[in-house]
């Protein structure tokens, strides 16, 4: 079963599960667990191929939509799901295909479409790296910046580096993530219906959600409501804790 970690919120609500993007972690969504976690109980999870999951050869849609149904069950059940990016794909995967054990939906910034941009070149970065020659994180940013400029997203690859291990080692399956990394952009063309209430959340500055989606939502989530965070990007949750926060809190307690 996925690597899961709980947050203990009031007992008898229905608990959230984050589900997070591509080279990500539940460690990514720490804050906003613990901050949820004062109305419901939250779990986080490191999805396969990532953080301390296990690893595995594939790393489709169907495959990770089974892989929360796992954990959901042994939760209880039924939860409120929240997925980001490669998170959302697979929670809007699992709500269409396993319904019964999905509440309430938040899909944060990403659509059931195929996208054409790549993440392959951050994988080539990242094994391009020498671990076995760092003795700090700041060494591995100042490394990494030759080939990744944007701050940003190299503080983000940085927290699946475990500077612990001996010596550093990534947390992320590279070699699963490079050869399923078409399926990961694409969208598997899931047929069916989810009519629970959902969230499609999405960042005023990122293009990953645009209007020309909303028929997509409306054909196969006909009960959803969207929301745009003003002047952040695809990573809203961390670009805007405060007000992505918000807007879950409020969809979520009503």
């Amino acid at each position: 079963m996925l690597n899961t970690v709980s947050y203990p919120g009031p007992d008898g609500q229905t608990p959230a599960l984050i589900v997070h993007g591509l080279f990500g972690s539940a460690r990514n969504w720490g804050a906003i667990a613990k901050k949820l976690s004062a109305s419901r109980p939250v779990l986080a999870v490191d999805m396969r191929n990532h953080g301390d999951s296990f690893r595995a050869a594939t790393h489709s849609y169907p495959d990770m939509a089974s892989d929360l149904a796992e954990v959901i069950a042994a939760h209880g059940g039924r939860a409120d799901v929240i997925g980001h990016s490669m998170g959302g794909k697979a929670a809007m995967q699992l709500a269409l295909t396993d319904s019964g054990c999905v509440d309430k939906l938040v899909i944060a910034d990403i659509a059931p479409v195929a996208y054409v941009h790549t993440q392959t070149h951050l994988i080539d970065a990242m094994e391009a790296l020498d671990v076995t020659a760092l003795t700090s994180r700041r060494d591995a940013d100042d490394a990494l910046a030759q080939t990744i400029p944007e701050a940003g997203v190299r503080a983000f690859l940085l927290q699946s580096l475990d500077m612990k291990a001996d010596p550093p080692a990534w947390k992320l399956n590279h070699a699963a993530l490079r050869a399923d990394m078409a399926k990961i952009l694409s969208w598997p063309g899931t047929q069916g219906q989810f009519t629970g209430e959902t969230l499609v959340i999405s960042g005023g500055a990122s293009d990953y959600v645009t209007p020309a989606h909303r028929p997509l939502f409306d054909a196969q989530f006909p009960n959803a409501q969207f929301e745009v965070v003003p002047s952040v990007g695809h990573w809203l949750h961390a670009e805007a804790p405060g007000p992505f926060l918000s807007a879950l809190t409020v969809f979520l307690d009503a």
